[in-house]
């Protein structure tokens, strides 16, 4: 099952101090919903703890982090993969920054694929959860960088 998504918001910063937060696990990670823990092994790797409640299936999601492409100040790419209980997932989101006078435009688009049991038990509650707590954490970068 794949989720897809993606928008645009504007920061009254300038692109490289927008690009520096969100190549930075240790500010961004702490922003995701349900944000339980994380463990940075380098400046391109992590591992991403976070709770995950859905239908019957409840637990902690662990994904490793992988910043794949940094054109530092004007795209981010990370792709994970991880365990969450019930199934597997595999993601990539992408950040393309642009600055003007006024700021920063931030355009970002993601997908997420979902595998295993999960899909099954959880099935159509699944996308609107996923929508839900994307734009929660857009909702957290946008205020972050405020």
């Amino acid at each position: 099952m794949a989720i897809t998504f993606g928008s645009e918001f504007r920061v009254h910063r300038k692109r490289e101090e927008v690009y520096d937060f969100l190549t930075n696990p240790n500010r961004f990670a702490p922003l995701l919903p349900d944000f339980e823990s994380m463990t940075v092994d380098d400046e391109c790797h992590c591992t991403v703890n976070v709770k995950v409640g859905i239908a019957h299936i409840r637990g902690t999601a662990t994904v490793h982090l992988q910043l794949v492409e940094a054109e530092r100040p004007r795209r981010a790419l990370y792709q994970g993969k991880g365990n969450v209980p019930g199934g597997s997932v595999n993601l990539t989101v992408r950040f393309d920054l642009e600055e003007d006078s006024a700021g920063t435009d931030v355009a970002w688009k993601g997908e997420a694929q979902l595998f295993g049991a999960i899909i099954s038990v959880a099935g159509g509650l699944l996308e609107p959860l996923a929508k839900k707590n994307v734009q929660r954490l857009i909702e957290g970068l946008q205020k972050a960088l405020g």
